[in-house]
């Protein structure tokens, strides 16, 4: 299947998602919830699935009452399969095949490695990593039997282009990972019509972040281990719609030519 040569649209023709169907995961709160704004804004019908579904269900009905496009929310775990097979058929049912899919979910817990735990290395590469691979083959699945193609979205982060901070080796690995996958799968599905981007966001402002650090004072990843969490080169720290909106460029017809490259939003971190 070849992409479209979309050179005569309009530029709201290539923003514009309606008629399009969308699943966030990871989507109850933070870059999740924000990246669903958009899409929703403008004109996608959205999935949010969460692990909280009563999350999902908040932030849908939140979205729902100022957004373009129509919104519902359901539990779902990315490192179950039948979770989020069970997550695209409510998609297919209720709006159409998917025609985006943002892998969102994902962890972060800073142990250092003398103390990080077999149970824990695993439980962070089954969400960042698997669970990004799983969301990825099912919404392919549903992209390829509507006939239509579609947008796969990684969430990478700058941890998956270089080491980051002590404590944190399972969630850079597992971010490498992503970014990895983002290329290959880019080569594999593109004959069906289907591109996937990575978009790999700095440190940002999130209920996520705020909570693990309230929870843990004595984590390794400090202001002074991350710097990006004082300041950045364009003078403030990231928040989730800074991120939202390079989601939105990659799902919509702006990046039509655009597949298996990781989208820096690092503020110039890596300048």
């Amino acid at each position: 299947m070849a992409i479209a040569d979309v050179s005569e649209r309009s530029i709201a023709e290539l923003v514009s998602l309606a008629g399009r169907t969308a699943v966030v995961t990871g989507g109850g709160r933070g870059l999740g919830k924000a990246i669903a704004a958009r899409l929703a804004e403008a004109g996608a019908n959205v999935v949010i699935g969460d692990i909280d579904g009563s999350l999902a269900a908040a932030a849908a009905e939140d979205l729902g009452r100022r957004s373009a496009g129509r919104v519902i929310g359901t539990g779902m775990d990315v490192t179950d399969t039948a979770s989020v097979r069970a997550a695209v058929s409510l998609a297919e049912e209720t709006f159409g095949p998917v025609g985006i899919w943002v892998n969102n979910a994902g962890i972060f817990p800073a142990v250092p490695v003398p103390q990080m735990s077999d149970e824990l290395w695993d439980q962070v590469l089954a969400v960042n990593t698997r669970g990004t691979f799983v969301g990825s083959r099912e919404a392919a699945r549903s992209m390829t039997a509507g006939g239509k193609g579609g947008v796969i979205v990684n969430i990478v982060s700058t941890a998956g282009f270089k080491g980051v901070a002590p404590g944190l080796a399972a969630y850079v690995s597992s971010k490498h990972a992503v970014r990895g996958m983002t290329k290959q799968m880019a080569i594999e599905l593109a004959p069906a019509g289907i591109r996937v981007l990575g978009v790999a966001p700095t440190y940002c402002v999130t209920e996520g972040n705020q909570l693990a650090a309230a929870e843990n004072p004595d984590r390794t990843s400090s202001p002074e281990d991350i710097p990006a969490m004082l300041t950045s080169r364009l003078g403030r720290v990231g928040v989730p719609d800074d991120i939202a909106r390079a989601v939105l460029f990659c799902a919509s017809d702006l990046s039509m030519f655009m597949t298996g490259s990781t989208l820096l939003v690092d503020a110039g971190e890596a300048a």
